[in-house]
């Protein structure tokens, strides 16, 4: 038997396991033939070729006593799964009955596989899109589904936490598929972290995506913490129908090699979506993230902000692209760059990018790539403030933007802690 027959044998026999639907199925088996006919995606400034981001390992995470604590007390939906099985769920009765669904990603593709298979990459995402969409498209090992149905209102914030076990090799290959039908609105926050020893290396293929229905309004929160050994491919998408909002806050605090793609498409007439991002990188680590709005729909909205602070020898590149396609009348993209370098021996990139292919639309940008202002520092210590305090004191008001966004004031303080670990490491 050839090693592909092998994969592809794998690969059924891990469908079969979780019992997925024939259509699932059949998605693994054509995105696992097309791998080697896709080109991987273009990161601009970004070389990741040789990355361990293509390690295939579909065994199921032995659960451990290392479960992480977390509030079970809590009155409001959640979800947690380390490596990849589900330790805790939780959906308040009140949601349930109105038609909520916030569950495992096995277990909704059995309970609603209709449902599932209407949504799942046919719009954010598709299955053939580039070689790392169809390596996940195959390979995808745990996930979650959340659906909001028509006209209703998620009043307290939905909570996913995602632990990646450092003392496992199995790939950490996470499918987050969120559906906001017509008029209905959500809070969403997630997180990302690693736990353990770090004993192993690891590589992450995480897709994210988020489908807002006409009318729909999102705010979505991501807290990113992967451990060091962990190389990530992460693609965070939505695609956004009419009058429909997504307010986006992602906070990349990764400890390894990462490289992210956050899109967002406008397709419906009056759409709007807000990006804020932060990152830090530090050490000898890399990280490139593209950020792109896409306007298709007449007077559609895509706001771009991302702000990023670079440690030691670490890379960081932020390519901002905003496309205007011709037809989007009244269409606004508008983006700002800034990166904060604080080691002589970093290297940072702020690349801005404007497609515009309609003439009756607002588009501009803006890009900076320097040093801590000293006219702030100077500020600062003249009031009896230490260097080093000055220092943490202006880059939490640089990455403030971001932080504001974030719905929980817990998570807030979580945020700002992780902000001063990456700073004192």
């Amino acid at each position: 038997m050839t090693e592909t027959n092998q994969t592809l044998v794998d690969v059924q026999a891990f469908s079969a396991l979780k019992n997925e639907p024939t259509w699932m199925m059949n998605l693994r088996a054509d995105a696992l033939s097309k791998i080697d006919t896709l080109a991987l995606p273009k990161i601009e400034r970004v070389r990741f070729h040789r990355w361990n981001l293509f390690d295939v390992n579909l065994n199921e995470d032995i659960p451990s006593g290392n479960v992480p604590s977390f509030d079970v007390m809590k009155d409001n939906a959640v979800v947690a799964q380390v490596g990849t099985q589900t330790v805790f769920e939780q959906l308040p009765a009140s949601l349930a009955e109105q038609g909520v669904i916030f569950t495992d990603i096995f277990t909704a593709m059995e309970e609603y596989p209709e449902l599932v298979e209407k949504y799942y990459m046919q719009y954010a995402v598709k299955p053939d899109e580039d070689q790392m969409t169809a390596r996940h498209a195959a390979y995808m090992n745990s996930g979650v589904f959340l659906y909001v149905p028509k006209n209703v209102h998620v009043e307290e914030p939905i909570e996913s936490l995602f632990f990646q076990n450092s003392d496992s090799s199995v790939s950490f290959n996470k499918h987050v598929l969120i559906v906001v039908e017509e008029n209905a609105s959500l809070t969403y926050l997630e997180r990302f972290e690693s736990i353990g020893e770090e004993t192993e290396k690891a590589s992450s293929n995480i897709i994210v995506e988020v489908i807002a229905g006409a009318g729909a309004q999102i705010k979505f929160s991501a807290i990113d913490r992967l451990g060091e050994n962990v190389t990530t491919f992460f693609s965070r998408r939505g695609h956004l129908f009419r009058d429909s909002s997504i307010d986006w806050a992602l906070g990349v605090m990764n400890d390894g090699n990462v490289i992210a793609d956050f899109d967002s498409d406008l397709v419906g007439d009056g759409s709007h979506s807000e990006v804020k991002a932060v990152a830090i990188s530090a050490g000898r680590q890399t990280q490139g993230i593209d950020t792109r709005v896409t306007n298709y729909g007449n007077h559609s909205v895509g706001h771009i902000l991302q702000h990023g602070v670079i440690l030691d020898r670490g890379v960081l590149t932020f390519n901002g692209i905003g496309h205007i396609i011709k037809g989007a009348k009244g269409a606004d993209a508008q983006q700002e760059s800034r990166v904060l370098m604080l080691s002589d021996k970093a290297r940072g990139d702020a690349n801005p990018i404007l497609l515009i292919d309609e003439n009756e639309v607002t588009a501009g940008h803006a890009a900076s790539i320097g040093r801590v202002d000293p006219e702030e520092m100077y500020y600062l210590m003249s009031r009896g403030i230490a260097k080093q305090e000055a220092e943490r004191l202006v880059i939490r008001g640089f990455l403030g933007s971001v932080i504001t966004a974030i719905p929980l004031r817990e998570v807030q303080k979580e945020f700002i802690d992780m902000i001063e670990r990456k700073l004192r490491a």
